[in-house]
């Protein structure tokens, strides 16, 4: 899409010059999950305590007969989950991403993943941009843990629009799925369809490779009309599903181009990178480039200052492809 290259080299919180304005992910999941409610009875939801922050209260005042508030107790309520999806309902499970998956880990495999139960997990509040949070609320590794986990899909949308519609797909897709999702408003992409398993090309390019996911999508858009500017073509691939993974697309980018930097806002191991790498390394091998935490816990401080310190921003983009590329 042509018109990506006219986003401005903002940060994503940002919203002069922004190509759309900032609208939260979380405010989909909570509008989808209402949608849902409408259209099918057997759609439940569960809470721990934490329904204003996931948005599953809005579901609640719509259908109270058909949300579960369980308090502070993730492991309970991803087990009573399962019971009900093994008695023909559809349950959406939220909480913080560092207690759900984080915290119920046990329940997840076993009682959700081993029996293939048709439970949809979402992992509110992830990455960096939790901000004053802390580090213990600030889940990095979520992705590492759902994306080894057998029969569990694992999506990772980057706007509003993204998370909605991954939201109606993931009740319509047969067995468990993660979805991460963040706290801040961000930047709205063009929009784009969605299919589960199948990434979209945001830009053309020929030179190198940049495969995002989540809010670094759009960190990754603003890299590439930079890297335009200096004679640097760079394709951008919205790799909304981490699992199951578009090999497709990664083999052909790993083909055509010379190079491939992942961005994520995870650890750098076992997440979007360890996929992408995967994939190369038994298919097509070329030099690639990890971009996410390096190995360390976060810390408190604001979104926009910590993804600087951390190196999550279209700046570290642009030097790591231009250091690929040399």
């Amino acid at each position: 899409m042509e018109n990506n290259t006219k986003i401005q080299s903002k940060g994503i919180f940002e919203s002069q010059n922004a190509l759309h304005s900032k609208k939260s992910v979380r405010d989909a999941f909570g509008k989808a999950l209402v949608e849902l409610g409408k259209q099918n009875k057997n759609i439940v939801a569960f809470s721990a305590d934490l329904a204003g922050s996931v948005r599953t209260n809005w579901f609640a005042k719509e259908f109270p007969d058909r949300h579960f508030e369980v308090g502070i107790s993730e492991q309970n309520m991803m087990g009573v989950a399962s019971g009900l999806a093994a008695c023909g309902k559809i349950p959406f499970v939220g909480s913080f991403a560092v207690f759900n998956p984080g915290r119920n880990l046990d329940q997840l495999r076993a009682s959700v993943c081993y029996s293939n139960m048709n439970v949809k997990i979402i992992g509110a509040h992830a990455g960096i941009t939790v901000g004053e949070d802390g580090a213990t609320h600030q889940a990095l590794e979520d992705i590492a843990i759902t994306r080894s986990l057998p029969n569990l899909t694992v999506i990772v949308p980057s706007d509003y629009n993204e998370m909605y519609k991954a939201t109606i797909a993931s009740a319509k897709h047969k067995g468990p799925v993660y979805i991460r999702s963040g706290r801040p408003k961000v930047e709205q992409l063009p929009e784009s369809d969605f299919v589960i398993g199948k990434a979209n090309i945001l830009q053309k390019g020929s030179d190198i490779t940049i495969i995002a996911c989540g809010i670094m999508v759009q960190e990754s858009l603003k890299a590439a009309n930079e890297l335009k500017k200096q004679g640097i073509s760079a394709r951008v691939i919205n790799m909304h599903t981490i699992k199951p993974i578009d090999k497709e697309i990664i083999i052909n980018a790993a083909k055509e181009t010379k190079g491939i930097i992942t961005v994520e806002e995870h650890q750098i191991h076992g997440g979007l990178g360890s996929a992408v790498a995967e994939v190369v390394v038994e298919n097509h091998p070329i030099p690639m480039k990890i971009i996410g935490v390096k190995d360390t816990f976060g810390e408190s401080g604001s979104g926009p200052e910590l993804l600087e310190k951390y190196g999550l921003t279209s700046k570290q983009i642009i030097k790591e492809a231009i250091n690929l590329l040399s």
